[in-house]
């Protein structure tokens, strides 16, 4: 255990000190604002709506609709090539999911973002089962939802890490041992 522990230490200091440079490239993609084929793909769908635009009058609502949305191509495309996002050789933007703090935006966020509202529902809705399963018909109230008590408990879901932290720490977030069956095998 040691010598695992000792070995983890080596190559945790080592991937500390690594300079950046390694990181530069990243399996071909390359800053979206310096991609040619990105440059290309912008070009291309601005150049397909303004040949649809040239076909109505200039002022008409869907010459008006098509100059928008030219608009927001455009927008979108600027907004990515501002970004730090990658690109590659297809010019569309790739999400790098290596855990680095300079990509935290395109992964890390959006993941914890899912693990907080998905525990969110998972609790609310185990607290509910619990609620309700005091009551004198639980099979009724899981099926036909008390929403004033439902409501109640998601309004106060949302600090459900740290009512998970207490339960698991009072003993009360897993069953013992002997309260859980398990098939002969």
């Amino acid at each position: 255990m040691k010598r695992f522990n000792l070995i983890a230490l080596l190559f945790a200091v080592l991937l500390a000190f690594t300079p950046n440079q390694a990181f530069a490239e990243i399996g071909g993609l390359t800053k979206c604002s310096d991609s040619p084929a990105f440059n290309k793909r912008l070009a291309a769908s601005v150049k397909k709506l303004e040949q649809r635009m040239n076909q109505y009058e200039a002022d008409s609502p869907p010459a008006l609709a098509l100059q928008q949305q030219v608009d927001r191509t455009k927008a979108r495309f600027d907004k990515y090539g501002r970004s730090d996002l990658l690109c590659g050789t297809d010019g569309l933007p790739h999400l790098i999911a290596d855990g680095r703090p300079s990509h935290a935006a395109e992964f890390i966020f959006p993941g914890f973002g899912f693990i907080y509202i998905s525990g969110w529902i998972g609790w609310v809705g185990r607290k509910y089962l619990r609620a309700v399963s005091t009551t004198k018909n639980p099979s009724e109230s899981e099926i036909i939802i008390n929403v004033p008590l439902a409501l109640k408990i998601m309004t106060t879901g949302y600090i459900w890490p740290i009512s998970a932290w207490q339960e698991l720490v009072n003993g009360d977030l897993v069953a013992p041992k002997d309260e859980v069956t398990v098939s002969p095998r």
